[in-house]
């Protein structure tokens, strides 16, 4: 039985979706995502689930950091959740009785609007986590936690509310980690993530990203972070379409390789939504094996 780390404690949206990935799985949480992924690379479980980035508030700047320092890591799988919220009392607390209401800030930021209206005395404590929040409702340390509707499920709270949602299509994006090894093959729906490093000039960037559009490869997400040890310069993390099997793909990374002072492959994997990735005109696999085909020929001296 594999051992999935993920991010916890128990009753997080994180939870939920390392159980999309695998539900058999026996999962070990984790208080951080630093240490989640610390504890993949140790061996102390086969994989590590984490979020990624979520629509409305945007890329976990620590799941980012963790892909970058320590040892390699990569991404096989991801799982796209829809994100509804349960804010969760102790039994006989009614919306009257709350002062306090505590979460994670992403999830704060998700809620504010009806937090607005239902508990619009409640000052906003931020917590480590959802499940966090939950635990300090049970301790009494609140009166409210917003979080993930799993975390009824592990603490003797009641529900004030459930599918709460400022915004109604909010989704996350984990990622199911794995120590490099054999990749997941391509399934023509495919995504690739890759960070890298530029030199600190003019135009770098925008040459770096003509590399993928020579290539017709598509970027889904770009973002950057600071380099820590070198104020106002960063590093970009590029998610794209396609796989790192493919030729299109494979000749971008590598002019990428050629352009950047450091370059991090960070998986290819299925694509949650299954969107395929088709290669543009004259950029499937087999053009590009025509192409080397016959520039082979004319190092050769056959000039047809």
């Amino acid at each position: 039985m594999p051992t999935i780390a993920y991010f916890g404690p128990r009753g997080t949206f994180t939870e939920q979706a390392a159980r999309g990935f695998d539900d058999a799985a026996e999962l070990v949480a984790y208080p951080t995502i630093p240490l989640a992924v610390a504890a993949l690379r140790a061996g102390e479980a086969d994989f590590a689930c984490v979020p990624v980035e979520n629509s409305v508030e945007g890329s976990v700047s620590a799941t980012m950091d963790a892909l970058a320092a320590g040892e390699p890591v990569v991404a096989v799988a991801e799982h796209v959740l829809p994100i509804r919220f349960s804010v969760l009392v102790r039994p006989g607390t009614a919306a009257a009785d709350v002062r306090t209401v505590a979460s994670h800030p992403h999830a704060l930021a998700q809620v504010q609007r009806w937090l607005a209206e239902h508990l619009p005395g409640a000052q906003q404590v931020t917590a480590g986590s959802t499940a966090a929040a939950a635990v300090g409702v049970a301790e009494g340390a609140h009166d409210a936690a917003v979080t993930a509707p799993v975390a009824a499920r592990h603490y003797p709270l009641a529900e004030l509310a459930t599918g709460v949602a400022d915004e109604g299509d909010a989704l996350t994006r984990f990622l199911l980690l794995a120590k490099p090894g054999a990749l997941p093959a391509p399934t023509g729906a495919d995504r690739t993530s890759v960070f890298a490093v530029v030199a600190h000039r003019p135009g770098e960037l925008a040459a770096l990203l003509t590399e993928f559009a020579l290539r017709g490869v598509n970027l889904s997400r770009i973002e950057s972070r600071p380099l820590r040890d070198r104020f106002g310069e960063y590093r970009f993390y590029l998610d794209l379409d396609g796989h790192v099997a493919e030729a299109r793909v494979g000749d971008a990374l590598a002019a990428l390789h050629r352009r950047s002072q450091l370059v991090r492959f960070l998986g290819s994997y299925p694509r949650a939504d299954r969107v395929g990735t088709a290669a543009p005109q004259a950029g499937t696999d087999t053009d590009f094996a025509e192409s080397a085909r016959w520039l082979a020929g004319l190092r050769q001296g056959e000039h047809a």
